[in-house]
């Protein structure tokens, strides 16, 4: 039950932490990608491949904790969420769900520091973590504060290909969030409606409790004024289109006109050009308030198709990029072995094939998870997959509880190839072969039979939506109410970043959908607001982030509400006016796993984020 809590939240803070404090266990590695959230918002158990092994204090430490302790009362349920030795379990509305606690790892430094700090270091040296303070022993301060520079992963390009500058001077060197930090929230989006006052207590990385009716900040707590989201979610992200930007916008053509251009591109990046470029573009992502992106990931080897020493080079460098912005990454690993319908891969194309599914299944079983990270599956099309490898694909991912994305019907011309070698839509030639199903998220399915609509929704596979995307490349609008009517979860993605913004990609599938029925009000803002999170935070296999409330994941985005754009409002409408007025420039802060990664819209991992940018974009077009 609600009561009023005196104290640290003040005398009409309503309370709702449970229990006191037990002593803090060790926290269990984490074993692998979580499936596809149930019915209910709690975490659930997952399983798949074992992270790498680490030795003493190398574990997965800093980035975020585990299991929060404590109960919540809200509307009448109570939530209990216990500690033990090895995994916490939650009892809501009278049903229990086993709740695996996750430890943390700490964000490694840049790769110019760590040159800087360590020239010439061994390939073959791993990363150590310094050890975290045990219970009674001081804690970090939530503030950026030096940390001591760390060997090269093993598994980052061992070749060179271009010189390391130093440090910039004015970089700050991430840090793990504290063990627990309070942050009050002029107002809090819980779901279904924006609450003024709430102080949330963070341990770990996760929500420990959410506090309501706090007037006023408590005693020492992080303010995040404006409306406080759960992190956004985007979950089509190619990080190399980003130097697309501006260029494709000179004269016309078609989606086939701008892939060459995309193509040229490709050609020239490398493990340690794509590194920049990427941590770059997530550093964006993170100043727009998103912290977990799916990167639909197919430049797997150098140009010509020769394999990298490390075959997962293109791959660990998104990983690390990643991590160096502060942001999640699902890498959506694709296969991608023809250039349509049988067809040998292009001179382009060579780079992103394996030869078969069962080389590419091969290659991916060597990444492994880890505290940011999640490794999904892709099948890039049913033009650059043929038939017979799909299963092989779909299996892969199956097997593993892994997030698996397919683009699908993003043009006309994709489905008369389809029709023309399988005499099927490409929808129906998934559905034949095991690749749709609730763990399977469809990209774009832009030009849908209703059968197709169909077959979608009864096998629960979900949709992504990149409504700025497929605005830009003329590719049209999707069905994507119909969709979500036959029981399709939508997610929304930025994909060729056009634009780095989700509050534009979720009004804009509602304004597109206004455009093409002529009628307004299919989406209220509360739903567009579940696509940019909860539901694309499961298309990418964190299922426990995406809301505020205790046990989930905190990650947080605040959006001003005085800005420009979003002054005005009364504050119930709070959401309104962010999700169908607010842009990327009214996100003021970031939370990831507890810790600031953005504040008052400065970067707080990757300086000067703009230069980042355009020495990265530069860099590949001289």
């Amino acid at each position: 039950m609600n009561a009023e809590q005196p104290g640290k939240h003040g005398p009409t803070g309503r309370q709702t932490q449970g229990p006191e404090a037990q002593p803090e266990p060790e926290a269990e590695e984490h074993s692998g990608p979580e499936p596809e959230e149930g019915s209910g918002p709690e975490p659930e158990e997952h399983s798949g491949p074992e992270p790498e092994e680490r030795s003493g204090a190398e574990g997965e430490r800093g980035f975020e904790g585990g299991e929060p302790e404590g109960t919540s009362t809200t509307a009448g349920r109570r939530t209990t969420v216990r500690r033990g030795t090895t995994r916490g379990q939650r009892s809501v509305a009278g049903r229990r769900t086993i709740v695996d606690e996750e430890t943390a790892e700490e964000l490694p430094l840049t790769r110019e520091q760590r040159a800087a700090r360590q020239p010439s270091p061994p390939a073959a040296d791993r990363p150590t973590a310094p050890e975290r303070p045990g219970p009674g022993q001081p804690q970090e301060t939530p503030h950026p504060q030096e940390r001591p520079a760390r060997p090269r992963h093993p598994q980052e390009p061992r070749h060179r290909t271009e010189p390391q500058g130093p440090p910039h001077p004015t970089a700050r060197r991430p840090v793990a969030a504290p063990s627990t930090v309070t942050y009050w929230m002029e107002h809090a989006w819980l779901e279904t409606h924006a609450e003024p006052g709430v102080a949330v207590d963070v341990r770990d990385g996760r929500i420990a409790a959410v506090h309501r009716g706090v007037a006023v900040p408590p005693p020492g707590a992080e303010v995040l004024r404006g409306l406080t989201l759960p992190g956004l979610a985007n979950a089509h992200s190619h990080a190399f289109h980003r130097a697309l930007r501006g260029t494709v916008q000179v004269g016309a053509g078609t989606f086939w006109t701008w892939r060459e251009i995309m193509y040229s591109v490709a050609d020239r990046l490398t493990p340690d050009s794509y590194h920049r470029l990427a941590r770059a573009v997530y550093a964006e992502m993170a100043l727009a308030g998103i912290t977990a992106v799916g990167e639909f990931h197919y430049l797997h080897h150098a140009p010509g198709g020769a394999p990298y020493a490390d075959a997962n080079a293109m791959g660990e460098a998104l990983l690390d990029a990643a991590a160096q912005a502060g942001i999640r990454i699902t890498l959506l690993d694709a296969a991608y072995l023809s250039s349509g319908f049988g067809e040998p891969p292009d001179q382009h194309q060579q780079r992103f094939s394996d030869g078969s599914a069962e080389a590419w299944a091969e290659r991916v079983s060597l990444l492994k998870d880890r505290a940011h990270a999640r490794i999904g599956a892709a099948v890039h099309s049913v033009r650059a997959v043929p038939a017979e490898h799909l299963g092989t694909v779909a299996a892969w991912a199956r097997t593993r509880g892994a997030p698996l994305h397919v683009h699908v019907s993003e043009q006309t011309a994709e489905n008369d190839a389809c029709r023309a070698a399988h005499g099927r839509t490409p929808v129906r030639l998934l559905a034949d072969h095991g690749v749709l199903g609730p763990g399977t998220t469809g990209v774009h399915l832009t030009h849908l039979t209703g059968e197709d609509i169909r077959l979608v929704g009864d096998s629960r596979t979900g949709t992504c939506m990149c409504p700025t995307t497929e605005r830009d490349l003329a590719d049209g609008i999707g069905p994507a109410a119909a969709l979500q009517q036959a029981g399709s979860a939508l997610s929304l993605g930025t994909d060729s970043h056009a634009v780095i913004d989700l509050l534009e990609e979720a009004r804009a599938l509602e304004l597109n959908e206004r455009l093409r029925t002529r009628r307004r009000g299919h989406w209220t803002a509360a739903a567009l607001l579940r696509a940019a999170t909860a539901d694309g935070h499961a298309a990418l296999g964190w299922p426990d982030s995406g809301a505020i409330e205790p046990g989930r994941r905190a990650d947080f985005a605040t959006v001003a509400l005085d800005s420009v754009r979003t002054a005005g409002p009364a504050p119930r409408l709070a959401a309104e006016a962010a999700v169908f007025a607010g842009t990327t420039a009214d996100v003021r802060h970031t939370v990831v796993a507890g810790r600031q990664v953005v504040r008052d819209g400065a970067h707080l991992l990757v300086p000067e984020v703009p230069n980042a940018l355009g020495t990265a974009i530069e860099a590949l077009n001289s």
